[in-house]
């Protein structure tokens, strides 16, 4: 509708917005939207998300939609009423298989994995019984014993170990020859290095077979490793690259706290 009324305020407004250039009068317009926009976000936000809801909620009633995931419903607690932030939330949930709390708690526990195991191989130089311990300690033990082609003398020692928690007799006369004749007899393919005198001892505790009958031998080989590999072993450049590498994690742990 226009004004004909002589020195009407309208009048003059529309002439002037007349001499305005037609590029002028385009962005104002689309400031005026992205204001709007702006205004009513979180409004319109909210407004989604509830109608997003009750659509949902009457699909399922009518069975158009299966019921969403475990993880979802038991971290539905700590959804946000933005859309959008829901939908990150569940994307991540869904690609994972479970809820994101347990996946920062996953990461967490990775961690402080990554820490023990730096500070367990500085441990290991502490004593040889730290270093039996651990079982990547004793993986990394028996790979340098094989660099000295002496790796029966630990396999004897395990053996030992794991034939001490049999409990069938059957089994355990069973185990005892074996290990007897891979390890112990003479001539044995996998012979370790005791004295004779152990030796036999231990072939006389093969008739009445115990738990305890590789005892004496299992604590000769444990001591002739103590004091004559595992001093190597410290020494070598596999471990000391193991500690260079634990301690500097260790320091830029420090570092960032």
């Amino acid at each position: 509708m226009s004004c004909w009324m002589p020195g009407c305020p309208a009048l003059s407004m529309c002439r002037g917005l007349a001499a305005l250039p037609i590029t002028c009068l385009e962005r104002a317009k689309d400031l005026k939207t992205r204001l709007g926009i702006l205004l009513h976000k979180p409004e319109l936000g909210h407004k989604i998300g509830s109608s997003s809801k009750l659509q949902l909620g009457s699909r399922r009633r009518k069975g158009a939609f299966p019921r969403e995931p475990a993880g979802l419903a038991s971290a539905g607690k700590g959804f946000s009423e933005h859309p959008l932030e829901n939908l990150l939330a569940s994307s991540m949930e869904l690609r994972s298989g479970e809820p994101s709390g347990k996946l920062k708690e996953r990461e967490e526990r990775g961690k402080r994995a990554h820490r023990d195991s730096s500070q367990e191989v500085l441990e290991w130089r502490e004593s040889f019984d730290q270093l039996l311990k651990s079982k990547s300690g004793v993986n990394a033990f028996h790979t340098f014993l094989k660099t000295e082609f002496s790796e029966e003398n630990l396999d004897f020692w395990l053996a030992c170990e794991d034939f001490k928690k049999t409990r069938s007799k059957t089994k355990l006369a069973s185990k005892a020859n074996r290990i007897f004749e891979e390890f112990v007899q003479s001539e044995a393919p996998r012979e370790v290095n005791i004295d004779h005198e152990t030796r036999e001892i231990t072939r006389k505790n093969l008739s009445g077979a115990t738990s305890a009958c590789f005892n004496e031998a299992q604590a000769k080989t444990r001591t002739l490793m103590e004091k004559d590999s595992y001093p190597r072993f410290l020494k070598s450049a596999s471990y000391q690259d193991m500690t260079r590498q634990a301690a500097s994690r260790g320091s830029s742990k420090r570092s960032h706290t």
